[in-house]
């Protein structure tokens, strides 16, 4: 499930209309997902944040302004890969302590406070951030200049 996911997010970010794609539980995803990914690779570029809810939440919701913990795990934007994964440049699992952030306060990338934005505790959520949204073409750390970015977060708490 969640590789046609993955794939159905990667053709919906091709998709100039939309800004954010969700799993939806009530269609049948996978057929299209492997019908198009026969034909429709992953886009080498991305141009919109991509969005989508591996498990959706049940406690508080983030806003603009919410102080949140959130667990994470980051790579390279990898068109090529299944998962979309390239290299992992960061997590917080190894040291088992959440981020702590305010969600809108760039303390964080573009594509971290628009992709927290309606999340719920307990939810897990890819985002699929273009360099636009991430560091653009300064690059940070071994991040290189213009490199889109993949995020698996879950949100451990929010505090209003």
């Amino acid at each position: 499930m969640k590789f046609a996911s993955f794939l159905l997010l990667a053709l919906i970010c091709l998709n100039t209309n939309d800004v954010q794609a969700q799993s939806s539980s009530t269609s049948t995803p996978t057929d299209a997902a492997t019908n198009a990914a026969t034909t429709t690779p992953a886009p080498l570029h991305l141009t919109k944040l991509g969005i989508i809810d591996t498990v959706v939440g049940t406690g508080d919701e983030v806003v603009n302004g919410s102080n949140v913990e959130v667990h994470y795990t980051g790579w390279i934007y990898n068109h090529k890969a299944w998962n979309l994964h390239g290299a992992q440049f960061d997590t917080s699992r190894d040291s088992g302590i959440p981020l702590q952030l305010i969600v809108g306060a760039k303390q964080v990338i573009r594509g971290w406070d628009m992709g927290l934005l309606g999340m719920k505790v307990g939810g897990k959520r890819t985002l699929m951030i273009p360099a636009y949204l991430a560091y653009s073409t300064q690059g940070s750390g071994n991040i290189p200049p213009n490199t889109h970015l993949v995020f698996d977060v879950e949100l451990v708490s929010v505090k209003k």
